[in-house]
């Protein structure tokens, strides 16, 4: 009876031990699961440590320089100062181009809730037009919104004065100081000295200074010719910033190096004093003789070269290029006009070279040329009777040169032009300056038409398709009167350093003989003061020694044979049918010291418009050049040669 209990209990112990065992086994089972899942787990971790320790080694070790450098770049910023651009000045020092203080009212956009709310609030203190209202509306969406927008420039006191006051109701708007160009003398250098305007995409050449705002280039004259030299170099401003940008102090300022000062040859007072004797369409230039020196170089009309600072008016603009006057343009130097009589100097000497005649021919003049069917007609109907060289230049007989250039032909006159400055670039610091035209056979033929002997019959008065400055004009006188072959120029000193050209040695011999170059000086005196030469009644006052000269009068409209034979009177034409005056000279004569050139448009006539102008010129200048330095004396230079 005992035995099956003693089974009941084995039998229940041994299945407790069997569940036990089971437990055990999967225990061990999920330990090593788990030790396995460790140790991947902890490999993982132990690469990523790894690798992390290898790139903070190589970032910290290897290339921590280069890092730390970008770093401080990030957290620096360089930027450029726009430097004072140089001045201006006339050869007595003179400010002619100078700087001035501008205030500008400047918009933050960031530092306002509505940008439009402030504009509003602007333009009710300081009115806006709508062209700055667009300007600055496209500039705010184009930077970034801390980035100032010059909303005004030029303020006044009282513009500025309101701005202040106002400041609670201007959220964004700042005001801020800079430069701006500023012409003293107005339109009577304007031609002369230019403008400056902010930088064009083809002006862009590499220098970050043009990238600033508010920066200005040469636009036109003397701005443009040394517009590097004016520029000057960029200073520098080292800023710490932030992440985005933001200026958050100044470390650091090295102020630009300003430009250099550029010493012109024009006399301030000379130049303003001849513009008040001229009227429209009137242009002179006077030259030192012996070096080339422009000391006056008046056009009428003229501009405003400040009017550029704050930017031209479209209603400015059409009243400048609507008319006729043309105020825009040099017409020193890119007015072109027949030279007219003022030219038979050069066809005589060119006669002379060519030894197609003597100084002692004489030509008979019945006041008309006849070349086949084809009559010329002298100034004089009456004629002239025989007249040698010397008297055909005083009393500017045209048939005598009508008959010289049928000698010589259209290509010698051409070439002896060229050596006297006529038709070919002149080294002149003016930007635009125009060559004019001196034809030649070749370049007619280049045109599709032959040159015929009549072309060349009414060049030798200097007519036909001639097209020269008044500045050509001058140095061809300037040579006349030298026999050097000097070349105008305006550049007297740059940085207070003297350039090349101010003495009569630096230009060569014009390899003309001297006894050639005497004839015309002789011939040219005769002019202004024997009886009978066309500009007598022009002669200097006493004190002022003798000028020497040649009046030219040059058609603008032919004159029909119908005319002629009635004998009518030019001065009852309409103005703009009338012919050009002209007049070249030098004085004094026995010691050349200056050169004059003047076109009247429309004066009717060389001797009764241009050449009195031209002694009255020439007389101002002598009062403004009272104590002139000695130089040699042009004809005892020759006589001792």
């Amino acid at each position: 009876m005992k035995w099956p209990r003693i089974w009941r209990r084995r039998e229940k112990g041994g299945i407790a031990n069997f569940s036990m065992r089971g437990v055990k086994l999967e225990e061990e089972r999920r330990r090593a699961v788990f030790t396995r899942r460790a140790l991947v787990l902890g490999g993982l971790q132990l690469g990523a440590f790894g690798f992390l320790g290898w790139r903070l080694y190589r970032l910290q070790v290897e290339q921590g320089a280069r890092f730390a450098t970008l770093a401080e770049e990030n957290r620096l910023s360089a930027r450029l100062l726009s430097p004072p651009r140089g001045r201006v000045l006339d050869r007595n020092g003179r400010v002619v181009a100078g700087n001035r203080l501008n205030w500008r009212a400047l918009l933050v956009a960031e530092q306002t809730s509505d940008v439009n709310a402030t504009l509003e609030t602007f333009h009710r203190i300081v009115p806006l037009a709508e062209h700055e209202r667009a300007r600055i509306e496209r500039e705010v969406r184009r930077r970034r919104r801390f980035v100032p927008v010059i909303v005004r420039e030029f303020l006044t006191w009282e513009e500025m004065a309101r701005i202040e006051v106002n400041a609670p109701d201007l959220p964004g708007i700042l005001t801020d100081v800079g430069t701006t160009r500023i012409y003293p003398e107005g339109e009577h250098l304007a031609h002369i000295v230019g403008y400056v305007a902010p930088p064009a995409e083809r002006d862009m050449d590499g220098d970050p200074l043009l990238q600033l705002p508010g920066i200005r280039v040469g636009r036109a004259g003397i701005e443009r010719h040394h517009d590097q030299v004016l520029r000057g170099r960029a200073g520098a401003v080292q800023l710490e910033v932030n992440a985005v940008g933001r200026v958050i102090r100044e470390l650091d300022r090295r102020e630009g190096v300003p430009g250099q000062d550029v010493e012109i040859t024009i006399d301030t007072e000379l130049q303003k004093t001849i513009r008040g004797k001229i009227e429209e369409g009137t242009s002179v230039v006077v030259m030192n003789a012996r070096n080339g020196e422009v000391l006056a170089m008046a056009s009428q009309p003229s501009f405003d070269p400040n009017i550029f600072n704050a930017g031209v008016t479209a209603a400015q603009w059409r009243q400048w290029t609507s008319g006729r006057s043309t105020p825009l343009i040099n017409k020193t130097t890119n007015g072109l006009y027949a030279p007219g009589s003022t030219f038979k100097m050069v066809v005589a000497l060119a006669a002379l070279e060519a030894r197609v005649t003597t100084p002692f021919e004489r030509v008979v003049c019945p006041g008309h040329y006849d070349l086949g069917e084809t009559r010329f007609h002298c100034w004089n109907r009456n004629g002239h009777g025989a007249v040698d060289m010397r008297t055909s230049v005083k009393v500017s007989c045209d048939v005598y040169y009508y008959e010289m250039a049928k000698r010589l032909g259209i290509n010698r006159i051409a070439a002896m032009a060229r050596r006297f400055g006529l038709g070919v670039d002149l080294d002149i610091e003016l930007p635009g300056t125009r060559r004019g035209l001196v034809p030649t056979r070749e370049w007619r033929e280049a045109q599709g038409r032959p040159w015929a002997l009549g072309d060349t019959i009414v060049h030798g008065i200097g007519q036909g398709f001639y097209q020269l400055t008044p500045l050509s004009l001058c140095v061809m006188t300037a040579r006349l009167a030298s026999g050097r072959a000097v070349q105008p120029h305006l550049t007297r000193a740059i940085g207070g350093r003297p350039v090349r050209g101010s003495r009569p040695e630096d230009w060569p011999s014009m390899g003309i003989p001297e006894r050639d170059l005497r004839l015309m000086r002789d011939a040219m005196w005769s002019v202004v003061n024997e009886g009978g030469g066309t500009a007598q009644a022009s002669r200097l006052p006493g004190g002022f020694g003798m000028m020497a000269g040649k009046t030219g009068t040059t058609q603008v409209r032919r004159v029909s044979r119908e005319q002629r034979e009635r004998g009518f009177n030019v001065a009852t034409l309409p103005r703009e049918w009338r012919p050009h005056a002209l007049f070249v000279g030098y004085a004094p004569h026995d010691n050349p010291l200056y050169a004059v050139s003047v076109v009247v448009e429309h004066g009717t006539s060389g001797s009764g418009a241009a050449a009195p102008l031209a002694r009255d010129v020439l007389v101002d200048t002598f009062n403004r050049f009272r104590a002139a330095p000695p130089g040699p004396r042009v004809a005892d230079a020759a006589r001792g040669g």
